[in-house]
């Protein structure tokens, strides 16, 4: 294979990145990582698309390294390509370091025993040791950054790594002036956390460890990462081991004062992360008090920077009244409430300041249960600047709301301004709302009303408005019917001892009965039926309102000929609730006139069968009966009977019915039928004599023949998977359905079965595949199918694999071909391999040792239906596989002294990687000795 050039490895190397799966079904991930290697290595490949190349070791290690060894081996290769590179190539060197780090890492070989590892470390550690770049020159500047970053992140999968040379990177933190003084100095307070760590599992005093760690400069402590330390959050401080030490430490308190002074200088992630780390530190330090902070909070509560505020934050959960005093508390609530409405802040970051009050870690927090909660500091004074107005974006306007409920309702009960103005609020967005507002305040309406109840549902004033505005608006805007059940549904979830959703109903009924039937439109009608539909759902609302209302809508409107099929099955949903309503006795007759005018006179056939089967059941059974054939039922037994009310309701009932289930196990497996494959073909009678030249070009012309296709049909059993529930014993009606993942087939076809019976002979199922490539790839089945009792199942199979040797088909020539002709085509086929251009075609070598066996033997047992030509005196054979749609693999076989020599010719270079594997399975059958 030749270099690819620039323009195909990006294509490549994106098309990797985006779906690896589907990149490596067409190929292997060891032969991905050979040809990766193989172009680094290359001298005229150029620098920027090296660092292309190191793209798929950054973003997927384990894919191409997928064991520790093969890990190992690449870090090898790139640390050797990293030593041959000139010093120029500052950008390919840098990175070669993050590319061998992420090997390292998600393969497990940082170990002392791992050479490389030891090696990398080494020269990570050697090249941050050149502080101010006195040695090379500035140019290494972004070298040295990128070694700290991979030190770094080593230290943070492999804590206590760095934990013999503080003392070292101490003192190189000192002596960088440049910029990287941030990156040194992040690296050691890192370091220096994880020794803590490590001290702090320890038994005993630890003054002596201490002492002895802050001062080491020794080499990497393997033997600390051999036990690995779990990641745990610093507010969590019952969870933190702690350093026990009988001595104030000088040294330390020290280090962390000298840090906390130097990092004002630092960026503000760097100062966050900083941040993070020493108050882990502190935390686990006995000697060291919390008040060694104190100096920093006025800059630190007065920040405008997210991330230092999110750091100051966790240093107020692990510390508490042991750093803050009240008023640096009530300073600090008073300054993410100015922050909360800052002109110049986005709307996200002053969600998040809303968040932080709703989160804020008190002193001494009244519940502790991590939900939103309203700090005791904020005050209805305080927090009067956050209340929200109509002209705040949806989502501030929804934070504002929920925050300043939280507000009144822990304020004076007796004092009802402050709910009033919410109410006021809330009552604006319904005006909006009645003007056509838009879809989107349509939305923060309901919201907010649904927000308002969940904290004011108790008062009865604003809740008995609120129910009149919301009835008003239904009056004039019936379309929002669905937006108001989706409330209801969601206050009675939420509040279920609240009798406001009861109250809305009632008021809802009232108008729509009271409605002229003059007025109603067919589209309105739909609305009504649909909100009255909900109305008779609950038992503590009266439904003679109801049913008078459809009865008169029936006879005097013209529902029954223009409602068709959907307006009848919403009036007949009515009647279904109110079968099974506790006050069906008072509505007995009503309910019987309605059903029978129906059934009588609505235009639709099924409408009328579905009220006459209602009619039936409400004047034949007793109300227990009734309950019980319209219920839903618990799912006790999956093989029950289906109910009669499945058939008939509009939308729980029939889901027993129409509902597709879904198997909790596999059912159903594919098990390939052994040494059965076909092939269909159109084939082309020649019955002319031909030259050389003419036999090639007739076989070239039939690829190019209208309707000429080929197909691989492979063969399968279907069969149960073991032991499964007797429900599955009898299937009927499977389908099966085949979804590709990668783009080499065409799409496969569904294949029916009528049945499958668990003691019976499994059927036979025949897939039929038409390759794009001829690439191995894994289909992945799935079936339909229905059980004796009629209920729709869904099951997911195993994957399916197709083989490269799946793929293999005879030649593709006429029936009536000789043998000398068909050995001519072979001898014309090889010839133009191997004089191609070798972007395409390709040439190989494959050699076998077979010991005892004889060749011809081999050869009928391993190859005879691909056969062309034999000449046993001579032990030479000719194989060749063809390959849709129109590839080839040619294979001439003989016996040297010492071995079997198997010569690969090919039209597509692509396939050498899959014929070397299958040809290695074949001869790791054949006993050498």
């Amino acid at each position: 294979m030749t270099t690819g050039n620039a323009s195909s490895w990006s294509r490549r190397i994106s098309a990797f990145s985006s779906s690896p799966s589907q990149f490596l079904s067409s190929t292997t991930a060891d032969s991905f990582l050979t040809e990766l290697l193989d172009e680094l290595r290359d001298d005229r490949t150029s620098e920027n698309t090296k660092v292309l190349l190191l793209t798929p070791f950054l973003e997927y290690p384990t894919l191409l390294c997928p064991s520790p060894a093969v890990g190992e081996e690449t870090a090898v290769e790139l640390l050797a390509i990293f030593s041959q590179l000139p010093h120029k190539s500052l950008q390919l060197k840098c990175q070669l370091m993050v590319a061998i780090t992420s090997i390292l890492v998600c393969t497990s070989c940082v170990s002392s025993e791992v050479e490389v590892a030891v090696s990398f470390l080494d020269l990570l550690y050697h090249t941050i040791q050149d502080t101010n770049d006195h040695k090379n020159g500035p140019q290494f500047y972004y070298l040295r950054s990128t070694a700290c970053d991979c030190l770094r992140e080593i230290e943070t999968c492999h804590p206590g790594l760095l934990s013999q040379r503080l003392e070292a990177l101490y003192l190189l933190k000192q002596q960088e002036t440049t910029p990287l003084h941030q990156t040194y100095t992040l690296l050691y307070i890192l370091g220096l956390k994880n020794t803590i760590r490590l001290l702090s599992l320890q038994k005993g005093g630890a003054d002596g460890e201490l002492k002895k760690a802050l001062a080491g400069n020794e080499g990497f402590a393997w033997k600390a990462i051999e036990t690995p330390l779990f990641l745990f959050l610093p507010s969590a401080t019952g969870q933190i081991s702690v350093v026990q030490t009988s001595t104030d430490n000088k040294e330390l308190k020290s280090i962390v004062s000298l840090l906390l002074e130097e990092s004002y200088l630092l960026t503000p992630l760097s100062q966050a992360a900083l941040l993070r780390e020493l108050i882990e530190v502190v935390a686990m330090v006995q000697a060291l008090s919390p008040a060694i902070f104190k100096s920093q909070l006025v800059r630190l509560i007065g920040t405008v920077e997210i991330t230092l505020l999110h750091a100051t934050l966790l240093m107020k959960s692990t510390f508490t009244d042991s750093l803050f005093t009240t008023e640096d508390e009530n300073f600090f609530i008073k300054r993410l409430v100015s922050m909360a409405q800052h002109p110049l802040l986005s709307i996200q970051q002053k969600l998040f300041y809303m968040d932080c009050i709703l989160h804020f870690p008190e002193n001494r927090p009244i519940s502790s249960n991590g939900e939103e909660s309203l700090p005791v500091l904020v005050t209805p004074c305080l927090a009067a600047s956050l209340l929200p107005t109509v002209f705040n974006d949806s989502r501030t306007m929804l934070c504002r709301l929920s925050l300043l409920s939280l507000v009144y309702l822990e304020a004076d009960e007796n004092d009802d301004k402050g709910v009033g103005y919410l109410f006021g609020h809330v009552l604006a967005l319904h005006k909006i709302v009645d003007n056509h507002g838009t879809r989107e305040m349509v939305v923060t309406y309901f919201k907010s009303v649904f927000t308002f109840l969940t904290y004011f549902y108790h008062n009865d004033k604003f809740t008995n408005d609120l129910t009149k505005s919301i009835t008003q608006l239904y009056s004039r805007h019936c379309y929002l019917a669905p937006n108001i059940i989706n409330l209801i549904d969601r206050i009675q979830e939420c509040l279920e001892d609240s009798k406001w959703p009861i109250e809305l109903l009632q008021a809802l009924q009232s108008l729509i009965v009271e409605l002229p039937t003059a007025q109603l439109s067919i589209q309105n009608l739909g609305w009504h039926l649909k909100v009255l539909g909900r109305v008779s759902q609950e038992s503590q609302v009266s439904q003679g309102k109801t049913l008078w209302f459809l009865l008169n809508v029936l006879i005097n409107s013209t529902l029954c000929k223009t409602g068709g099929w959907k307006m009848g099955s919403a009036v007949l949903l009515v009647c279904r609730n109110l079968l099974q309503h506790p006050s069906l006795d008072r509505v007995f007759n009503e309910l019987a006139d309605v059903l029978q005018h129906i059934m009588q006179h609505y235009d639709d056939v099924d409408i009328q069968d579905r009220a006459r089967f209602y009619y039936t059941l409400l004047t034949n059974l007793s109300r227990e009966k009734l309950s019980g054939v319209l219920a839903k039922g618990p799912d006790v037994n999956r093989a029950k009977v289906q109910s009669l009310s499945s058939l008939v309701a509009e939308s729980e009932g029939l889901s027993s019915c129409l509902t597709i289930h879904e198997t909790t196990d596999t059912v159903l497996k594919l098990t390939k039928i052994i040494n059965t494959k076909f092939h269909r073909v159109l084939q082309q009678y020649d019955t002319g004599n031909h030259n050389d030249e003419d036999v090639l070009a007739f076989y070239w012309k039939q690829f190019s023949s209208p309707g000429f296709s080929y197909k691989v049909i492979l063969e399968y059993h279907l069969t149960h998977t073991g032991d499964v529930d007797i429900v599955f014993n009898k299937l009927f009606s499977i389908c099966l359905h085949f979804d590709l993942t990668d783009s080499n087939y065409e799409q496969v076809s569904n294949i029916s079965v009528p049945c499958l019976f668990k003691n019976r002979k499994p059927p036979v199922v025949q897939v039929m595949l038409q390759p794009q490539q001829p690439f191995p790839t894994t289909l992945r089945a799935r079936a339909l199918f229905t059980t004796e009792d009629g209920l729709s199942w869904h099951t997911q199979l195993e994957d399916v694999p197709v083989s490269f040797s799946d793929i293999f088909l005879p030649l593709p020539v006429p029936v009536d071909w000789s043998q000398e002709k068909k050995e001519q085509l072979f001898d014309l086929l090889w010839m133009s391999m191997s004089n191609e251009e070798p972007d395409q075609s390709a040439t190989s070598l494959f050699c076998f040792e077979i010991g005892d066996q004889q060749l011809p033997g081999i050869i009928e047992s391993k190859f005879s239906p691909y056969l062309i030509s034999q000449q046993s005196d001579k032990e030479l054979y000719k194989v060749v596989f063809f390959l849709p749609p129109q590839f080839h693999v040619l294979l001439t076989i003989t016996n040297a002294e010492d071995a079997v020599q198997v010569r690969i010719a090919t039209d597509n270079w692509e396939l050498l990687p899959f014929i070397n594997t299958y040809l290695k399975s074949v001869t790791h059958e054949i006993p050498t000795s």
